[in-house]
């Protein structure tokens, strides 16, 4: 099927899979439970239509971090939550899935009495300590259906699997009454800082926790125990097993369950806690090759977990009505686009900011530094690194729309170690580290060389930053390394040498016409910057040099025939996404041509596949991210449409069951290995760049 076929209005909706309830706006492939930080990050996994209660929740590599449910109405079981067996309950029927920008609302019948789950994991750009909190909610509330009074009783519980990817290792845990909150706290016995395996950090404590009001019970032990004791007796026995054990010996539990009474009219909802706290959260280089201990910025507001985790519990109706006026602000705008859009968006901005961990230092006197506050971001699912600067510069626009100033504290730490001067290369570095959460540079030079990718993402953020802020202080303060960055563009970027961009999984390249007009644009946008700070002879150089780069640039680029951009340099037969010219449009550095968009956007109209355009023309795949930056920088809105519609159809096929993957076959939508990764925030693109927000 080729483009023409696509055009149809909702065309996307015809391929979406048949559920036996409703999806609104469509099944996406895994639905983000609570997903906070790359640590807290729970999904209910979906594939063709996954039932709340059909499967466990999974953490975002597939491990199970099993979270159960049961309601019993007039003293029948039913389970509504996670896919237990203990023997006695029957299963809850799903009616409806319906999901925003921050939450995840499921309604399931279970006889007489239907419960709705509301998953919120809160997106706070306002206010950068709440959006800080590693805490996420499940707010439960149960109605009559039949418009008679009946007995209802709720019932949930977490597992060890939440604090580790191996099974076989010992936990321990406790529960507590503080400030008239209940909470379950669970650890590893033997921790390490800072470590990771199977991407479970093997350090700090996972919390599951609610207000302690009357009918509210609790116990901790076997599964099938507690869960047995549930279904037997309604309330737990409020008692500790103290036989800590392996994660997967007995498999012991932390449950809670309220007693509702007669319940007809819909209930206050029943609010519960879940999270995952550890201090210190981030392990950063500094001069001379020292080591700074780095803690999440919530510290800074509160001096325990405790009255962390009570003070988010309260504010949950507050939490609630911000996080609705936030998915009503998102919608809004990205309907603008279309609806498509809006459900693209909708599905992205919980996974990308997910992936981040906002960490605040402390002084030589131990007190808290809140004029060093530095954003640190995982790369999920790909490597591992951090604060990868072509994982951020994807991810980037949905900083800019939600707050620029998280843009900034990504950026900072990389400008910060490379003003060191104690990464030896020069170029801009690739990554902060090779393995979250250790940010502890590359002293050797030997981290992964993308060599006009990273030099010329640094400029375009940097000035994109200052652009959508105002804030103008990174440029003053780290001039020299952006002309130093600039001046090795202007060696490299007209005939790149062979190198790796950031599609790295394509494989090294010579000659790359879009990685050029990365490296002319990230000239361009030095030009921009000098003239920021003053330095005027600068700013006219580098105006004058991106100039003439890109009047070479079309003799090399452009295909015999004038129809189209080459992937690279004299390959008439090949062409790719030629996403970097979006960065011109962002930054309004405008030194392509028009016409250069005008060809692009009549050429991908003839290319395109089932389910997109692909990347290039070595392979049939493509990055979600960049279709839709693609989408940002075409002249038509019949391809614009195109492609935001092909993104939308992948994501509803049915066919991947892990949170969204942003890297896929456009022949057949199905997903290649990526999941989970930041750079979904890549499709907020339309919403940040002039002519589209």
């Amino acid at each position: 099927m080729y483009a023409q076929a696509l055009f149809l209005t909702g065309a996307s909706l015809l391929l979406s899979p048949v559920l036996a309830w409703d999806s609104t706006p469509f099944s996406p492939p895994s639905v983000p439970l609570a997903v906070r930080t790359p640590y807290l990050s729970v999904w209910l996994p979906q594939g063709a239509g996954t039932a709340l209660n059909d499967a466990w929740a999974t953490f975002w590599n597939g491990d199970v971090a099993a979270w159960t449910g049961y309601v019993k109405v007039d003293g029948i079981p039913y389970v509504w939550l996670g896919a237990p067996n203990v023997p006695g309950a029957q299963k809850a029927t799903q009616k409806s899935l319906e999901w925003t920008s921050t939450q995840s609302i499921f309604t399931l019948q279970a006889g007489t009495v239907d419960l709705t789950a509301t998953f919120l994991s809160p997106i706070e750009p306002s206010d950068l300590v709440n959006q800080s909190l590693p805490l996420s909610y499940l707010a439960v509330s149960v109605a009559s259906n039949d418009g008679k009074p009946h007995s209802v009783q709720v019932y949930t519980d977490i597992t060890g699997e939440w604090i580790t990817g191996v099974d076989t290792w010992t936990a321990n845990w406790t529960t507590t009454t503080t400030g008239g909150v209940l909470t379950h706290q669970v650890q590893l016995a033997n921790q390490a800082r800072y470590e990771e395996v199977n991407d479970h950090v093997q350090y700090g404590a996972a919390y599951h926790a609610t207000i302690n009001t009357s009918g509210v019970t609790w116990q901790t032990g076997q599964d099938s125990v507690v869960r047995g004791q549930f279904i037997q007796n309604t309330n737990l026995a409020n008692t500790a097993d103290t036989n800590y054990r392996a994660v997967s010996y007995s498999w012991p539990v932390f449950a809670f369950v309220h007693n509702l009474g007669e319940v007809t009219t819909s209930t206050e909802p029943l609010v519960y806690v879940v999270g995952h706290v550890r201090d210190p959260a981030i392990q950063y280089i500094t001069a001379n090759n020292g080591r700074q201990d780095r803690s999440v910025l919530f510290w800074t507001r509160w001096r325990t977990a405790a009255s962390a985790i009570s003070a988010f519990i309260k504010d949950y109706p507050n939490a609630l009505a911000r996080a609705n006026a936030f998915d009503a602000q998102v919608k809004a705008d990205a309907l603008k686009i279309s609806s498509d859009y809006a459900d693209i968006v909708a599905l992205s901005i919980r996974q990308a900011l997910g992936s981040i961990e906002i960490t605040v230092s402390k002084d030589r006197f131990g007190r808290w530094n809140t004029s060093d506050i530095t954003t640190f971001m995982k790369e999920i699912s790909s490597d591992g690194n951090v604060n990868t600067v072509d994982v951020i510069y994807p991810a980037w626009p949905v900083f800019l729309y939600t707050n620029p100033a998280l843009g900034k504290q990504l950026l900072l730490p990389l400008f910060e170690y490379q003003a060191t001067g104690q990464y030896p290369n020069k170029w801009a570095v690739h990554d902060m580290g090779s393995s979250y959460p250790k940010a502890v540079g590359h002293n050797d030079g030997q981290d992964e060389a993308m060599q006009v990718e990273e030099s010329g993402n640094m400029l375009i953020m940097a000035l994109s930053h200052a652009q959508k802020s105002g804030d103008n202080s990174l440029l003053h303060k780290y001039y020299g390394l952006l002309d130093q960055w600039t001046q090795y563009l202007i060696q490299d970027s007209l005939v790149p040498a062979e190198q790796l961009s950031t599609d790295d999984f394509a494989g090294r390249l010579a000659n790359q016409t879009n990685l050029a007009i990365k490296g002319i644009v990230g000239i361009a946008a030095m030009s921009k910057i000098a003239d920021i700070v003053g330095d005027r002879a600068k700013a006219k150089n580098y105006s004058s040099i991106a100039a003439s780069y890109v009047q070479q640039w079309q003799g090399y680029a452009l295909s015999s025939d004038k129809t189209h951009l080459t992937l690279a340099y004299g390959e008439d037969s090949s062409w790719g996404l030629a996403y970097n010219l979006l960065a011109d449009k962002l930054l309004g550095t405008n030194v392509f041509p028009q016409e250069i968009f005008d060809l692009q956007t009549q050429w991908y109209s003839s290319q395109a596949h089932d389910y997109g355009v692909p990347l290039d023309t070595r392979h049939t795949y493509t990055k979600s991210d960049w279709e839709i930056w693609t989408a940002g920088l075409v002249t038509s809105t019949e391809v614009r449409d195109l492609l935001i519609s092909s993104v939308r159809k992948y994501a509803a096929d049915g066919k991947n069951s892990h949170p969204l993957g942003d890297w896929y076959e456009t022949a057949d939508g199905s997903a290649e290995g990526f999941r989970a990764r930041p750079v979904v925030g890549g499709h907020l693109a339309l919403l940040v760049v002039p002519n589209h927000s």
